[in-house]
């Protein structure tokens, strides 16, 4: 079968092949065929070293596709259903889990050294984070798939696994943004785009977005996002709000300068929620005097920072009642074979969501 590989970490680009073979089926486990596949920035942090994952792997983690066949034990999915991946599933016994937190569950992280591809016939590969979306068929666990309904289109599908799920939920389950509200947003890519979306569901009043591709803030206007300036702007922005400051601002960035920025654009007492995944050793420095003198609350948020597959529902609900825009969210689209182009298309921002057609 045809699928995407990264050779060693560090590289630019991905080799695509048609001589990998998806291995491990099994017990407690289920086989996918592929049919969308999108880019995600993380993908490329991966592939720098950013986000560890061991090498040879097959990157992408946002996916859609259609279970083929379902291994024993296995219940709650039956070949036809349609799934979406789940890169970071919860185990449902650890203490996070216990505990109402599922979206910290870290278990599924010892799958990392499992291999889950074969190429040329002899030399064993990884999935991203056990998935592997960049790949005609795949093997993964069952935990690590999400049933959804079979109106959703897999393309819109896809965009659920990852982006929509973590921008939204920052919102809705992280942030708990207020109706009425002032929200900027840092980074207009896939994942802050959802966290605009999410804070005009929950009913901001203001939302102004922050980026430094200006075809990136144009386009966020479209999203609900009520202005968009470049990064240079933010502090007289900040400085207009009544309260100085904005009541929350998502970093959807990943940078130890952008979250000190959203920091200092939050109002006294707002919240500065990071989403954006960044480096082990990229830090950001706060004096004790100004964390206590302000009481800004800094929140990370994880996947969504809530339930995962609750998230995921209530994105499907949200897009079927028409106010969570999916489709518009996809700017290319490109065969498998393109996968590098897709690459290019994110790295120079032209890119909101690359959807790549697996099948």
């Amino acid at each position: 079968m045809r699928a995407a590989i990264l050779h060693k970490t560090g590289q630019d680009t991905l080799d695509v092949r048609d001589d990998v073979e998806a291995v491990g089926f099994g017990p407690g486990r289920v086989r996918v065929r592929m049919h969308a596949a999108s880019l995600c920035h993380s993908d490329l942090s991966a592939m720098t070293g950013v986000l560890p994952q061991p090498a040879p792997f097959v990157p992408g983690h946002e996916g859609a596709g259609e279970v083929v066949e379902v291994g024993e034990g296995v219940t709650g999915l039956a070949p036809g259903d349609r799934v979406v991946l789940c890169w970071m599933p919860p185990c449902g016994d650890c203490h996070a889990c216990r505990h109402g937190r599922t979206h910290l569950c870290v278990a599924s992280l010892r799958r990392l050294s499992t291999p889950t591809f074969r190429i040329g016939g002899d030399t064993d590969a990884y999935g991203f984070y056990s998935t592997g979306a960049f790949a005609e068929e795949l093997v993964v666990p069952a935990d690590a798939l999400l049933p959804v309904p079979a109106d959703l289109p897999y393309e819109l599908a896809a965009l659920i696994g990852c982006g929509v799920t973590t921008g939204l939920g920052a919102a809705v389950n992280t942030a708990q943004v207020e109706p009425g509200s002032t929200v900027a947003v840092i980074g207009a890519g896939g994942v802050g785009i959802a966290a605009v979306q999410g804070a005009r569901i929950c009913g901001a009043a203001r939302i102004t977005v922050v980026d430094p591709v200006a075809s990136r803030r144009e386009r966020a206007i479209g999203f609900g996002a009520t202005e968009a300036i470049a990064p240079e702007e933010l502090k007289s922005a900040a400085r207009g709000v009544p309260g100085g400051g904005f009541d929350h601002v998502f970093e959807a960035v990943g940078r130890s300068e952008t979250v000190r920025a959203g920091y200092d654009a939050a109002r006294r007492g707002g919240a500065v929620v990071v989403i954006g995944a960044g480096a082990a050793d990229d830090r950001v420095s706060f004096s004790l005097g100004e964390l206590f003198f302000n009481e800004k609350r800094l929140l990370p948020s994880m996947y969504g920072g809530g339930d995962v597959r609750r998230t995921a529902d209530r994105a499907v609900e949200l897009w079927r009642a028409g106010r969570l825009d999916l489709a518009g969210m996809i700017t290319h689209r490109l065969p498998l074979a393109e996968v590098n182009e897709a690459i290019r298309q994110m790295r120079s921002g032209e890119a909101l969501r690359t959807v790549l057609t697996v099948d």
